[in-house]
């Protein structure tokens, strides 16, 4: 896991996220988007986003959303409240990530 402190002594862990299409993501409209875009505000208004955006070239991968969270139940309930996946018309996948950087070595 890549627990890190973040402004205090709570450990978080950095997450990805893919936003997999389901059979009805085509048919998303544009309120569903702008509850997606609120969902990626809020996280973003907590301090956990990392980064987010649409893919290309990742067959059946609409996205992906990289955040930080306290645990794993905790970043499951990021993923299912996430409008794509919670309305049914994505699925996703997760994973914790390993973050290198300056303050770590890069993980050497």
């Amino acid at each position: 896991m890549a627990a890190h402190t973040i402004g205090g002594n709570m450990e978080m862990t950095t997450f990805v996220m893919l936003i997999e299409r389901g059979k009805t993501y085509n048919k998303i409209n544009k309120a569903m988007v702008e509850a997606h875009v609120g969902h990626i505000k809020n996280l973003d208004d907590n301090g956990k986003l990392v980064l987010c955006g649409p893919t290309k070239g990742f067959t059946g991968i609409a996205g992906m959303i990289v955040f930080t969270a306290e645990s794993q139940e905790a970043a499951e309930a990021v993923c299912k409240s996430e409008p794509f996946v919670a309305g049914g018309y994505a699925t996703y996948k997760l994973f914790s990530m390993r973050v290198g950087n300056k303050e770590n070595n890069y993980l050497l």
